[in-house]
């Protein structure tokens, strides 16, 4: 009777430590969307510093906050042991080639006006890689999945006819992000230790340049705006603040989740557009982006019913 206790008992608390999971990585998912969907009020809060300056910030300062997040959880031993591999090292930069591209694509777009064509790609990045799982990884193809490409696909092709152009940006981030997850998809890792390494090669190229940028007087610091040039320094933090948030929500709660949540961030990009920034916006983009949220809802009731049948 005793021993049925104690099994009664061990069982309700590991009940209770999965609620709990649960609901942390809830509010970890929900603030990391949140924070990601604000992010381009910090990014045009530099403005005039020129997108390409805040880049190369971003990337010498991602890799120094990456590497101090690593190391207060592992060893230096356990940080750089695996880039000794040279299969593991060439991934990582390829991956970091990759997400180095995404991120410049992305503080451009919100720097230079086109938030709403950001927000496009961020709508239209989970069907990409929906598609890139199905044509690199065999992925089952789900009617559901069809119908929702098509609606995103018929979204660009009015995006396209109306404006005479291809959404680039929109489609950049779509397309590079797609390609990041996939060659994610097989890390093995720790999320801090691969982000080290996928922003090391990077950062040791930025930082010369900006070197030679900010001695020749080209740089955030020929602008004497000692407060705006301090904000150079959080690049960094706050990429890597939900990209940390993101990981921990991963780890707590199911996959659907984490994919529906992905949409808040788009939808206030979005709302920030064209309320804060004034971005125009028309009826014929608005009716690209009711295609879009279509197909989301549609490929969102796919997802959930695949994953309650899993």
């Amino acid at each position: 009777m005793s021993q049925q206790a104690d099994s009664q008992k061990t069982g309700d608390l590991l009940i209770d430590q999965k609620r709990k999971d649960y609901r942390t990585g809830l509010l970890c998912v929900l603030l990391c969307q949140v924070s990601w969907g604000f992010l381009p009020v910090f990014w045009n809060l530099l403005d005039p510093i020129p997108s390409q300056i805040i880049i190369l910030y971003r990337v010498v300062t991602m890799f120094l906050c990456s590497y101090v997040a690593a190391r207060s959880r592992y060893s230096r031993a356990e940080v750089w042991e695996p880039f000794r591999q040279r299969r593991i090292r060439w991934k990582y930069i390829a991956a970091g080639f990759v997400l180095t591209i995404n991120w410049s694509i992305y503080i451009w777009a919100v720097t230079s006006g086109r938030i709403i064509q950001a927000t496009i790609g961020y709508y239209i990045e989970p069907l990409v890689i929906c598609l890139v799982g199905i044509l690199f990884f065999k992925e089952k193809l789900t009617r559901f999945n069809i119908v929702a490409m098509a609606f995103a696909l018929a979204a660009i092709l009015i995006i396209l006819l109306h404006f005479g152009q291809l959404p680039g940006a929109a489609l950049g981030l779509a397309v590079s992000w797609a390609i990041y997850s996939a060659i994610k998809k097989t890390s093995v890792l720790p999320n801090l230790i691969a982000l080290v390494y996928e922003t090391l090669v990077f950062a040791v190229l930025a930082f010369p340049t900006l070197l030679y940028l900010e001695g020749r007087g080209l740089g955030a610091l020929s602008l004497h705006m000692p407060g705006k040039y301090a904000l150079l320094f959080l690049t960094g933090l706050v990429t890597l603040v939900p990209v940390a948030l993101f990981s921990a929500a991963a780890r707590k709660v199911p996959l659907f989740i984490i994919g529906l949540a992905q949409y808040i961030s788009p939808s206030l990009q979005l709302l920030l557009g064209i309320f804060l920034y004034r971005e125009p916006v028309d009826r014929v983009q608005m009716f690209a982006f009711l295609l879009i949220w279509i197909g989301l809802v549609i490929f969102s009731f796919g997802e959930l019913k695949n994953s309650r049948r899993g």
